[in-house]
């Protein structure tokens, strides 16, 4: 399996160069590095919000050091902080890891009311046509309940994204209405990307969301665009040709996607 997902790898590179496939357009998805990069520390880019938006209205990601979860919706830039609180950031700010589109849906499916996320998945696995593109997903609406995350600052010498991920503080939302945004992955994208869904969450009154770990809707929408292009941007940096991206393991990158911060360390609830 894991040399198919390098062989995968390869042609993702390669398909990069293509005359042609740096061109932004629709049904395309840009990526900026790999997921095993991040996992690994490589916390720095040198790809602007700018650069993002001339590539997609739609994405997710983070910004240098790590400092928070990204969400791009509707052309503006959002970062949740560790702290919950929600910024737009400047054009100028950089990111180490993203992945953006030109959201156009192409199918819409109503969410009803006390559909968990894993239930969410079930039925939009069967929803979608196949399971071997990338799909842009949004749900927009009420939901009863929703667990969230983000991820603090980090200061050189980076961490391994696994030991961040065990501090990390958590969010809570009763009863709000807001929009969730993200992909669902094809398995062969594992470690270029997080394989399956990758979602995160904006409440309407843009004051709080992050990286979605749990939640229950009330009434929402559910629209899904798909992806036949990916361009893939690799870093420039010299650190990314020295590491061993071999070294990231499946679960700890299962771990990252999952991990709730301990029991000692207070949430924010958020209701309305």
């Amino acid at each position: 399996m894991k040399r198919f997902h390098i062989f995968c790898f390869v042609l993702l590179c390669f398909a990069a160069f293509l005359p042609g496939c740096d061109e932004p357009g629709k049904d395309q998805m840009y990526q900026v590095s790999t997921l095993q990069a991040l996992m690994l520390g490589l916390y720095d880019g040198d790809t602007t919000v700018e650069q993002l938006r001339q590539r997609g209205n739609h994405g997710i990601g983070t910004f240098n050091a790590l400092h928070g979860e990204m969400a791009l919706l509707e052309g503006k830039v959002y970062r949740v902080d560790s702290d919950g609180k929600v910024t737009e950031v400047s054009p100028e700010t950089k990111t180490p890891f993203a992945c953006v589109t030109m959201f156009e849906p192409d199918v819409e499916y109503p969410l009803s009311g006390g559909r968990d996320y894993e239930q969410l998945k079930t039925a939009l696995d069967a929803w979608l046509p196949t399971t071997n593109l990338p799909y842009a997903v949004r749900i927009t609406g009420t939901f009863q309940y929703v667990k969230t995350r983000s991820v603090p600052k980090q200061s050189k010498p980076y961490p391994p994204l696994a030991e961040v991920a065990k501090t990390q503080p958590t969010f809570e939302f009763e009863n709000v209405e807001g929009i969730m945004l993200g992909f669902r992955l094809p398995e062969y994208l594992a470690g270029v990307n997080m394989a399956g869904y990758h979602l995160h969450f904006l409440t309407k009154d843009r004051k709080g969301g992050g990286h979605v770990l749990e939640f229950n809707a009330s009434n929402a929408v559910v629209e899904a665009d798909d992806c036949t292009g990916l361009f893939l941007k690799l870093p420039d940096a010299k650190t990314f040709t020295g590491v061993d991206l071999s070294e990231v393991k499946e679960e700890d990158i299962r771990a990252v996607e999952s991990t709730t911060q301990p029991a000692s360390q207070p949430t924010t609830q958020n209701t309305e």
